[in-house]
């Protein structure tokens, strides 16, 4: 698999997988998902800010953020905001990254009208370069086609871009 592409196969109808080599060190690729200062520089598509993004990185911990839309280009989108939040289960650093994933509010109120996902990333070493495979399961079949027709697709291919650009411009 070369660098700067991503392989993502559907398993069980309801788990995503997404795999792709990050041209830099693993315990760096691990430390971009554990430090909010880090996560804020990358996280989410092109033309999407983190104007709020808190961290507490361990198990039963929280990851709360915002993504705002900044980019008038993206048209509709522009001045959106969208709230994440994530309960980390399993921390193996820096192998394994297990957390659920849901949409909020501002205040960390889950929104219920939209599925949450259970997220594993596990981090590979290559020697020198580090594979990163994102299983995300979802509660069905339809939660997964709802956010697949939501473009995720393209928006985690832009933000797993994004994470490139840093990781490559740090090591």
């Amino acid at each position: 698999m070369s660098n700067n592409v991503m392989v993502s196969r559907v398993e069980n109808d309801r788990v995503l997988v997404l795999e792709r080599v990050f041209d830099a060190p693993r315990d760096l690729v691990f430390r971009m998902f554990k430090e909010s200062e880090h996560l804020k520089r990358w996280w989410g598509p092109r033309g999407w800010e983190i104007p709020v993004c808190t961290v507490d990185f361990r198990p039963g911990g929280v990851w709360h953020y915002c993504m705002k839309c900044v980019d008038q280009n993206l048209g509709q989108f522009f001045g959106m905001e969208a709230w994440g939040k994530g309960v980390y289960k399993e921390i193996i650093e820096p192998e394994k990254i297990v957390y659920i994933d849901y949409f909020s509010d501002a205040e960390g109120n889950l929104n219920d009208s939209m599925p949450s996902t259970e997220m594993t990333l596990e981090f590979i070493d290559l020697g020198g370069k580090t594979k990163l495979i994102n299983r995300a399961e979802y509660v069905s079949e339809e939660a997964l086609k709802t956010v697949m027709d939501m473009g995720m697709l393209q928006g985690i291919t832009e933000t797993w871009d994004r994470l490139s650009e840093l990781v490559e411009s740090l090591k």
